[in-house]
């Protein structure tokens, strides 16, 4: 059975937007899901004002995975840290005009990259991170939806 993707999860897979590294981040965050293999790497360069100047990412995983990290990157870049920390899930799934509901785990997966990455911030600079991450399910179930 055939999975009907937006036209704009396709768009994102095909051309995504901010794919690499960042050598110099100030903030890095790793995520996946065991039991679909998806994983989600995100790098942050943040400047003194605490704005996200520039967001790479690297994605193993379905069209999904790689769309909802592109958009996610998309919709963090330029932002204060607070707006990152307040990305949800559902967010990224509005902004690719959905999602099927087995590949919603990949939009959770896109919001905990955007937050274990904030969150390393804060540590390397000994400053506490203003979200609990332990919060977080990192090993989310393949097609649960939020």
């Amino acid at each position: 059975m055939a999975m009907e993707y937006s036209e704009k999860v396709m768009e994102h897979f095909a051309r995504p937007h901010n794919v690499g590294t960042i050598e110099d981040a100030n903030g890095v965050g790793e995520v996946g899901n065991a039991k679909c293999g998806d994983i989600m790497r995100m790098y942050l360069k943040i400047n003194d004002e605490e704005i996200i100047e520039d967001v790479k990412f690297q994605t193993f995983g379905c069209a999904s995975a790689i769309a909802t990290s592109s958009i996610a990157t998309d919709m963090i870049k330029g932002k204060p840290l607070s707006e990152a920390l307040n990305l949800t899930n559902k967010a990224v799934v509005e902004a690719l005009d959905g999602l099927p509901a087995v590949k919603v785990h990949c939009s959770v997966l896109a919001e905990q990259a955007v937050k274990a990455a904030v969150a390393d911030y804060y540590q390397r600079r000994g400053v506490p991170c203003p979200i609990d991450l332990d919060a977080f399910d990192h090993e989310h179930e393949h097609g649960e939806e939020e």
